[in-house]
């Protein structure tokens, strides 16, 4: 079964070769790119919420977005982990090319592997097509665009979404084909053989998803692509100053390697970096978060909007099971108990109530929701029934909210929260319930 979109976010790494490649890549974009990591703490950073069942809400949107068999979500994710893993199988056979032409005894290993240049050169004319792909995908375009794709990456392209892209010029470009990184590709892709692309293992990976009825339309559309940022990488590199001694500077304090070995360095980093997966799966999760936050946001504005059928209007459904002299429980947010009581007046949505085994100087008005009846006769061992009037303990904001207990199985209680929407429904412990 595939990993849920929380689950991938919840499991992204803090600290690895990924994470500190990205981090050292900063001076290129600097504060653009922050390791978001944990998919709560995504949803805080993003959206400023901090109300934990808004939050809740949002996270089940997430999911059923993400599920959602009409949206593209998923597909995104699975171009990114794949080009990653193809990635690293090229990179394996970049550096075992690369230590055939630099060690003489391992010279044969030059003779059975693909030329560095032209590999990387596919692998990043690649990439440049499975971000367009996955950037019209996000984007509810309905065919690969390059060029709307060029007219974003020029004008609000940020966050994780750009520092990939600073990531592919840097590690992709720069260090293993030098600073003309842009003219050496275009030669190369101009002028290879359709068969040197298809035979490459890593579009082969990702054949099935780029456009064309044919490996003739679909070499058209990477060099189409490719085409379509050269102006952007080309005035990165013009703007930023970056080049293949100042990257090395920059990762240099966690990779060892003398200077003339910058080619070792990009084919080492093709096999140990993740930085496409890593960044895509933050990048499919803001999208998530801020189109499902804007329809909780509408969702919540309706409820607002509507004749409120909370507490107070609970209050006026219930009031009929209490009258004078009756008896009930009344809690107590200082003790966190029940006590039992005996109402002595009612004013409309507020009881006037004595404390049995206490003097009169205890008597107080109580609200509705601090106040319940229960019937022994019909609840479980632990005390509880369906239908009775409970508190429950939250955790995040640490305190007791008023629930009716809706299903009970075993150890477990089915709570709807008064003054909520069903969609804070949930499954709660014993321990966490009054």
């Amino acid at each position: 079964m595939d990993s849920s979109i929380i689950q991938l976010v919840d499991n992204l790494p803090t600290d690895n070769i990924t994470v500190k490649v990205l981090q050292a890549l900063d001076y290129v974009a600097p504060g653009q790119w922050n390791n978001l990591v944990g998919f709560d703490n995504f949803v805080r950073t993003i959206t400023g919420e901090t109300d934990a069942k808004v939050i809740q809400k949002i996270r089940d949107r997430v999911v059923a977005i993400y599920n959602d068999p009409q949206e593209s979500y998923q597909t995104v994710i699975k171009l990114y982990q794949t080009i990653d893993k193809a990635d690293t199988a090229m990179g394996t056979a970049a550096l075992a090319n690369k230590v055939g032409e630099k060690i003489g005894f391992l010279s044969f290993l030059s003779n059975i592997t693909p030329k560095a240049d032209i590999t990387q050169s596919i692998d990043l004319v690649l990439k440049i097509a499975i971000e367009i792909i996955a950037f019209c995908k996000l984007n509810g375009i309905p065919q690969p665009n390059p060029q709307e794709f060029a007219n974003a990456i020029a004008t609000n392209y940020q966050d994780a979404s750009l520092m990939r892209m600073v990531a592919l010029v840097c590690l992709d470009g720069i260090l293993p084909l030098g600073p003309d990184f842009l003219s050496k590709i275009q030669g190369i892709i101009s002028g290879a053989d359709t068969s040197v692309v298809t035979q490459n293992s890593v579009f082969s990976a990702v054949n099935n998803f780029l456009p064309g009825n044919n490996s003739s339309e679909k070499l058209g559309f990477l060099s189409q692509g490719f085409n379509s940022v050269q102006g952007w990488m080309n005035n990165l590199v013009s703007r930023t100053g970056i080049t293949p001694q100042s990257i090395l500077n920059s990762v240099g304090s966690f990779i060892q390697i003398a200077d003339d070995n910058l080619d070792f360095v990009a084919a080492f980093l093709d096999q140990t970096t993740n930085y496409y997966e890593h960044t895509g799966i933050q990048t499919v999760a803001r999208s998530l978060i801020l189109r499902a936050y804007t329809l909780v946001k509408e969702e919540i504005q309706l409820e607002q909007q509507k004749p409120r059928q909370d507490v107070s209007s609970a209050v006026k459904s219930d009031t009929n099971q209490y009258a004078v002299n009756k008896t009930v429980e009344v809690w107590d947010g200082e003790d966190e108990e029940w006590y039992q009581a005996t109402i002595e007046k009612i004013k409309d949505d507020q009881f006037y109530i004595h404390y049995t085994g206490y003097g009169s100087s205890y008597d107080e008005w109580i609200g509705e929701e601090d106040i319940r009846t229960r019937n022994h006769e019909s609840t479980d061992d632990n005390g509880y029934a369906v239908s009775q009037r409970v508190k429950v303990w939250d955790e995040d904001n640490e305190e007791w909210y008023s629930a009716n207990i809706e299903e009970i199985r075993g150890q477990q209680y089915f709570v709807h929260y008064i003054g909520y929407d069903s969609s804070y429904d949930e499954w709660v412990d014993l321990d966490v319930i009054r």
